[in-house]
Parts: structure tokens; sequence; C-alpha cells
């Protein structure tokens, strides 16, 4: 049987985990708030004192964290990172979302301690994860990406190969970056609507069902009409990658002007505290 050691017990990390239980794996977890592994050690899962101890004899180490600065120190720290602990020809796999320019630096370290790495962000939220319904964009060779194929199904229903290191995480730059701009659309174009007296549910049922909506906009559009919205995409992460993608396309001489007027938006709110609230919470800035 695989051992995998999964990093990182977040919103997501923890249902990935779990889908990889379900399935049958030897589990071992670590998170730096070590309470977050309770429900995972319950459910049959080890825990691991730090990256270090649990990537030790893993076959594969799969981490989700929260940016490119939590990355380098879980799998490089010289004390407690994950990557001097793996066994040559183990499998390093990375599936936060993180910075093309980070995930090269990573593969290289992998290739430098005999450790296969594939990058392995996935598209989807917490319904997703917990359904075992995530897309996973790889970036890699394909012979590392196929080592790892059956577990990363296990956790998603389809595996894009989108070409070597750091292909993945621009993809996965490009989908929020996406899916960000249709929400700060949809926002202010609710308050324009409000302004223009019109019942917003019955708006957002209008332009829901109207072919220029997206299957995702229409649902957020819903959403937006509440009072509260827990976070499953909290608007301070939407900030981070939009940073990311205008940080990396500006260091290729690239022009993004949409991505960074809803940039702007994003800052806006969350120097307005709504930074903790989910995607759809942007809307409160046109309240």
């Amino acid at each position: 049987m695989q051992k995998i050691a999964f990093l990182g017990m977040g919103a997501m990390g923890r249902r990935m985990a779990a889908r990889l239980l379900s399935a049958g794996y030897a589990v071992t977890v670590w998170n730096r708030t070590a309470a977050a592994c309770d429900a995972m050690v319950a459910a049959g899962a080890r825990a691991a004192d730090s990256p270090s101890d649990a990537a030790r004899g893993a076959n594969i180490v799969i981490a989700m964290l929260r940016d490119d600065e939590a990355s380098r120190a879980v799998w490089l720290d010289p004390e407690t990172g994950a990557l001097p602990a793996l066994e040559p020809h183990a499998v390093a796999v990375e599936c936060s979302t993180l910075t093309p320019a980070w995930i090269g630096q990573l593969a290289a370290s992998c290739e430098a301690r005999g450790v296969d790495f594939a990058e392995c962000p996935v598209a989807g939220s917490l319904p997703q994860a917990e359904g075992g319904q995530l897309h996973i964009l790889a970036g890699g060779t394909p012979e590392t990406v196929d080592r790892v194929r059956t577990v990363l199904l296990a956790m998603g229903t389809a595996v894009h190969h989108c070409g070597p290191n750091g292909t993945g995480a621009a993809v996965k730059l490009a989908v929020n970056t996406l899916y960000g701009v249709q929400i700060a659309a949809l926002a202010e174009i609710q308050g324009f609507l409000r302004l223009a007296g019109l019942d917003l549910a019955t708006a957002a049922e209008v332009l829901g069902g109207l072919p220029i909506c997206s299957p995702a906009a229409a649902l957020a559009a819903k959403a937006m009409l509440g009072s509260e919205f827990p976070a499953a995409f909290p608007v301070d992460l939407v900030d981070k990658d939009f940073g990311y993608l205008t940080a990396t396309a500006a260091a290729q001489g690239g022009a993004m002007p949409v991505a960074g007027a809803a940039s702007g938006v994003f800052r806006h709110a969350v120097e307005r505290g709504f930074g903790a609230d989910n995607i759809t919470g942007v809307v409160q800035l046109y309240r």
C-alpha cells in the first residue's frame, strides 16, 4: 500500500486528505496548528509533528498551503522541511495556488534531491473537494504525472496535464482570475441595478438565465443576495491570487489591465474588512 503524507489541513486540504483515506490509502497528516488534524486522526490518519516527520518513509507527499512563503517553509526548511526527509524516487506533489516562478524553484530543488515532482493545483471549491470532483491542473513530466494519476483521481474527476512545471500554476491563476473578474463585475452590476430600483432577486434570475452568464456567475449572483458570506474562497486569498497573476505577467512584460482593475476591487474589499468573507462578499462594497 502506498504511504501518503498530506501537508496542510485547511478547508481544502482536510477534505482532499479525507478522500485519500476513503480510497484506502495510509495517510499521515500535518498542519501548523496541530488541532486541525484531530478530525483526520479520528478517521484513521496518523498525525505528524513536522513536515519532515510526515514525509519520512512516504511514497508520495502532497501539500495544500496558503502561498509561496508557506510552501517554501514546508518543503525546504533545513530542520523541519519535507523535502530533506524524502527518499530518492519518492514523489512530491504541490497542490497549492502558487507562482510559476516558485514552482520552478521547487522543481529544481526536488530534482537536486532525486525526488520526482509534479505541480497539481486544483479547480473547484469545498463541495468539489468533499465529493472528489476537483479538476487537477497538472504540470510536470508525463511520466511523473502518470505515477500519481490514480492518487489524484481519488480526489478529482479529471487530471488535465497542462505541460511542464509552471504551466499548472499559470492555468490555475488564469482560472481564478477568470472567475474573480466575473464576480467583481457582478458585484458592481448589482450595485448599479440596486440604484436603478430593480428587485435584485429578479435581476439575478434574469441574468442567470441568459446565455451571456456562466453557470458559476449565475450561482454567485444568487449568493450575493444574502447578508452573510461564509468563506469557501475568501476575499483575501482572491487578492493574493490576483497579486500573483499581475506580478507574474509584469515580470514577463505582459499587460493585464482588466485583471489589474479587478485586483483593485478585491484589494479595496480587504481594506474594508471583508477579507475573511467569501469572494461573493465583495458585493458589500456596493451597498
